[in-house]
């Protein structure tokens, strides 16, 4: 291990830091627009304080659509997507559109699915005290949900790290790029461990953290 370090060191860290990046970027992404998006596809659902039929409908056909696409496909496929955002198609600034398209659409399906276990009476109670649509999201649907919110995203972003070792087809770099390239394709095992180790390492903390996090602000 003193020896990798020794002559990959700064390659390794400059990896982590392009993997925080994307994974960071995509985790904007799904709190600012997906976290929304699943409430919406939540409320318009049928029965519920929104329920629109169309808007449903063509949030949930995109939805399904994104998330159905097999990542690598979805990449190249965004490519003149990308180049149009981003003025590029490669690098790390590149790779984070089509991480964070991904990211919007996987958070908001658990989002959704997190709402429906909010008990009915809840809303209902919340309603015959006359308390505003916002008012019933931001102070009793979110707040009875909330665990199940951070837990949703806990998962989402071990997946988004998975996701991110995929970006190297880009340039986008990363800790499973660099393991491919330094490690895989010149044969040398011990440093694809190693770079193996620290993506268990940061799922396991990733995954702790969400769960205590869920767990101390779970108010059942």
């Amino acid at each position: 291990m003193p020896e990798i370090l020794a002559l990959y060191g700064p390659e390794i860290w400059k990896s982590i830091g392009q993997t925080f990046v994307m994974v960071g970027v995509s985790i904007l992404a799904a709190v600012l627009i997906g976290l929304p998006v699943g409430t919406l596809l939540y409320l318009c659902r049928k029965g519920q304080l929104l329920e629109n039929w169309m808007v449903f409908s063509a949030l949930n056909l995109l939805v399904n659509i994104v998330r159905s696409f097999p990542f690598l496909l979805l990449v190249v496929f965004l490519i003149p997507f990308t180049r149009m955002v981003a003025g590029t198609a490669i690098g790390t600034a590149a790779a984070t559109i089509p991480l964070s398209i991904i990211a919007i659409a996987h958070y908001s399906r658990l989002v959704e699915q997190s709402l429906l276990d909010v008990p009915k009476g809840v809303i209902e109670a919340a309603v015959s005290m006359g308390a505003s649509v916002r008012e019933v999201i931001f102070k009793f649907i979110y707040v009875e949900a909330r665990s199940g919110l951070v837990l949703g995203l806990t998962t989402s972003i071990i997946s988004f790290i998975s996701y991110s070792t995929i970006m190297g087809v880009v340039g986008g770099g990363g800790i499973g790029d660099f393991a491919i390239r330094y490690g895989y394709q010149q044969f040398k095992t011990d440093l694809m461990l190693y770079m193996i180790v620290i993506m268990v390492i940061l799922v396991q903390l990733v995954q702790f953290i969400g769960m205590t996090a869920a767990r101390l602000i779970d108010k059942r």
